[in-house]
C-alpha cells in the first residue's frame, strides 16, 4: 500500500472505534494507549487466521506450509539437522525455516511469535511460555591434546581454575549450565581465568585446538574433531549433565504441523541418545 492509502485506513479505524490510535507530534508518531490495545488484538487475529488457513490445509490430510525454528548454536549446528532432513523427507511440502541464536534470544522470539517454537538450553524465563524435555546431554572439557588436562580421566571445578577458561558469552545457555555448575560445587564462576568470550562452538573449538586455554561444551559438538585426534574430551568429577528443550507459547493452539514436528524432534533426539 502507498503512504497517503496506509493514512486513509488508520483514519478510517480511528473514526470507527471513535478514538485516537496515534500520537502524532513533531514530526513523530507512537501509540497510543488505545492504540497498543489495538496492535495487541490485531496480532492475535492474524495467528488465528494463519491458524485457520494451515488447520484448513491440514483437513485434506498433508502437512505443508512454512515451520518457523529457533535453536541455540548447539542443537542447532549439531542436532537438529538429521532432524530437520529427515522430517523433509517424510513431510516434502512443509518449508522449515532455522533462526540460529543463543538460548536467550530464542525464548524471545518465541515468546513475541516471531517463532513457531525454540530448541534451547537452559529452563525458560518467561511467563507465556511452556517447555518439553526433549532429550539429555553432557557437558564435558574440551581442550588440545598437548593441553595439561587432556592426560586426566576426570576434572574437578577446583581445578578448573588453574588454567585459562574460553568461555561462551552472555546469554548462552551453556555459559548459564557451567555458571550453575560451578556455584553448586563451590566455585564462583568469577575464580575462572576466562581469556576470551566466543558465541560460536567451531570459534571455540578452532582456538582450544592452538592450545591456549581450555573449554566447556556439549558432548555432541567435538566428536570428528576427537576422533581425529585434534582434540580431547575428558568429563567433569561430578559429571555436569543438562536438560535441552523445546518451547513454544503456552497459551496458543498450536497447528497439526507444529505439534507433529514436536513430537517428531523429541522421539529423534531422545532416540539418538
Amino acid at each position: 500500500m502507498t503512504q497517503p492509502a496506509v493514512t486513509a485506513q488508520v483514519r478510517q479505524l480511528e473514526e470507527h472505534f471513535n478514538t485516537r490510535l496515534f500520537d502524532r507530534t513533531r514530526g513523530r508518531i507512537a501509540l497510543t494507549s488505545a492504540g497498543k490495545l489495538a496492535l495487541e488484538y490485531a496480532e492475535k487475529i492474524l495467528d488465528t487466521t494463519a491458524e485457520l488457513d494451515q488447520r484448513l490445509h491440514e483437513i485434506g490430510g498433508k502437512l505443508s506450509g512454512p515451520l518457523l525454528i529457533g535453536a541455540s548454536t548447539t542443537l542447532a549446528d549439531y542436532l537438529l539437522p538429521k532432524v530437520l532432513g529427515n522430517y523433509k523427507a517424510s513431510y516434502p511440502a512443509v518449508v522449515p525455516q532455522l533462526f540460529v541464536n543463543n538460548s536467550g534470544v530464542v525464548q524471545s522470539r518465541v515468546a513475541e511469535r516471531a517463532l513457531d517454537i525454540g530448541f534451547v538450553e537452559t529452563e525458560i524465563h518467561l511467563p507465556s511460555l511452556a517447555a518439553d524435555i526433549c532429550c539429555k546431554d553432557e557437558l564435558l572439557v574440551i581442550c588440545a591434546p598437548s593441553h595439561p588436562l587432556a592426560n586426566l580421566t576426570s576434572v574437578d571445578a577446583e581445578l578448573l581454575t588453574q588454567y585459562p577458561f574460553v568461555s561462551r558469552e552472555t546469554g548462552s545457555g551453556t555459559r548459564d549450565v557451567i555458571d550453575n555448575y560451578l556455584r553448586t560445587t563451590g566455585i564462583a564462576p568469577e575464580a575462572m581465568q576466562v581469556m576470551m568470550e566466543l558465541g560460536s562452538p567451531e570459534a571455540l573449538k578452532g582456538l582450544v585446538a592452538t592450545g591456549v586455554g581450555f573449554t566447556i561444551m556439549s558432548s555432541a559438538t567435538a566428536i570428528n574433531e576427537v576422533q581425529l585426534g585434534q582434540l580431547m574430551q575428558i568429563p567433569l568429577s561430578p559429571r555436569l549433565t543438562r536438560n535441552l528443550y523445546v518451547v513454544y507459547p503456552k497459551e496458543r493452539i498450536h497447528s497439526h504441523l507444529v505439534s507433529s514436528f514436536i513430537d517428531f524432534a523429541k522421539q529423534s533426539l531422545l532416540s539418538a541418545q
